[in-house]
């Protein structure tokens, strides 16, 4: 039998400490997925949180997209799509690569090509939801991270 490394401890309940400011995201999460498929939602949600090493929001937005008919196969390929970019849409691949833009701003600025790309896919309503979308995101993933919430408890639908 393989015994498995115990959970860590979570540093804080932000959710419950800071209630107005947990519910504000919620509005916000709710407000920039508007105008956009959820299926893309999901997918720009675990890309962010993979980039982010926010365990918990990959765990829930893994389940979440499993539960809407998202397939392992697509969300597994999801840490390699530049490698595999045959198993997502045109539009799929130009939300992810915007996410990675907006996510890691190391250079400090989306480069015009990624920005270009996007906006080829999206309409300009589309395009600002699909950037609020990815700005909520990596709030979430901050508190996450920060916070060190402790993956593998999430139910879809809870």
């Amino acid at each position: 039998m393989t015994t498995h490394l115990p959970e860590h401890s979570q540093r804080l309940d932000w959710m419950k400490l800071a209630p107005d400011v947990f519910k504000a995201l919620l509005r916000l999460d709710t407000a920039a997925k508007k105008n956009l498929d959820p299926g893309l939602v999901n997918l720009v949600k675990i890309r962010a949180s993979q980039l982010n090493h926010c365990a918990f929001c990959l765990d829930m937005h893994s389940k979440d997209a499993i539960a809407e008919g998202e397939t392992v196969e697509r969300i597994v390929q999801l840490g390699a799509w530049t490698e595999s970019r045959h198993f997502y849409t045109a539009r799929e691949i130009a939300a992810i690569e915007l996410t990675e833009a907006v996510t890691v701003l190391t250079d400090g600025f989306v480069p015009d090509a990624v920005y270009a790309a996007a906006a080829e896919q999206f309409d300009e309503t589309e395009l600002a939801h699909l950037l609020a979308t990815i700005t909520a995101i990596n709030a979430f993933n901050r508190f996450g991270v920060s916070t060190r919430m402790v993956p593998g408890h999430y139910t879809p639908g809870a």
